[in-house]
């Protein structure tokens, strides 16, 4: 038997062991119990008005505001970190250690719980909602500065040093020459940040929003306790089918826009 022979050998084995666990763990399962649990039909039909058209569409819209948000932070950061300025790059880069060393379910109860403590009950504007989205912004806009970091200096010196010599000042260089470069380098990368941003979402759950306020993962908690779906963890289900169907659209996005990167280079 040649080597290929032994590796085709090989991976038909392994193979087969694969299918193998596979059908036994379908045959172990009980499946009216799944069904019972997981994906009862009348909690889908009970509660599919309210996960699709209140908390759905508030995850999109927390994480649309949430990435504008952070991405005008970022390119703030990112300026300054590359500012020929000393005091301004210190201040960026402490800022992105800072930020990109917390958990963003810590800043988000800092924002929520302790900064109203702290200023006497102030909290930026939208309350609740603002105090958690705020802190989304301030997590991700210090990931997306130095995914921009990273863009920008992708973007060939030569570049920058040819508009110059054409008599081209460092912001008109940067503004028109060198982001535009790099924000199509950084496009699958900041898209790969909205993904992981949509899921944070999530964590705003410990705000305690109000019932129209509701992102998918407090709504299905809520239906795990009361509603059709009660005692069951099929909202659980629908909320995780729901971000499914939004996430895993970008992701092929992402790769997509790679592949045609590889391709252009």
């Amino acid at each position: 038997m040649t080597r290929r022979q032994r590796q085709r050998a090989i991976r038909m084995v392994l193979y087969a062991i694969f299918l193998a666990l596979v059908v036994g763990l379908l045959f172990l399962v009980d499946w009216e119990s799944v069904t019972r649990n997981f994906f009862m039909t009348e909690a889908f039909t009970g509660t599919w008005q309210d996960m699709v058209l209140t908390a759905a569409k508030n995850t999109i819209l927390y994480t649309i505001a949430a990435f504008v948000g952070g991405f005008v932070l970022a390119m703030i950061l990112v300026l300054m970190k590359l500012a020929p300025v000393a005091p301004f790059r210190w201040v960026a880069t402490g800022y992105i250690e800072l930020f990109r060393g917390l958990p963003a379910l810590v800043v988000i109860l800092f924002m929520g719980f302790g900064v109203p403590i702290a200023f006497g009950g102030w909290r930026p504007p939208g309350g609740i909602i603002g105090s958690g989205l705020t802190a989304l912004m301030l997590v991700a806009g210090a990931y997306m500065a130095e995914t921009l970091r990273a863009g920008i200096e992708a973007v060939p010196k030569g570049q920058s040093e040819a508009a110059r010599s054409l008599g081209m000042n460092g912001v008109w260089t940067m503004s028109s020459i060198v982001m535009p470069q790099a924000l199509r380098i950084v496009v699958p990368p900041l898209t790969n940040e909205l993904v992981i941003l949509l899921k944070d979402t999530s964590l705003l759950f410990v705000l305690g929003f109000a019932a129209n306020q509701k992102e998918l993962t407090s709504m299905a908690r809520d239906f795990m306790v009361s509603g059709p779906s009660a005692g069951t963890a099929t909202s659980l289900t629908f909320a995780a089918l729901l971000y499914l169907a939004i996430t895993l659209p970008l992701t092929q996005l992402v790769s997509w826009m790679e592949r045609k990167q590889k391709r252009s280079r």
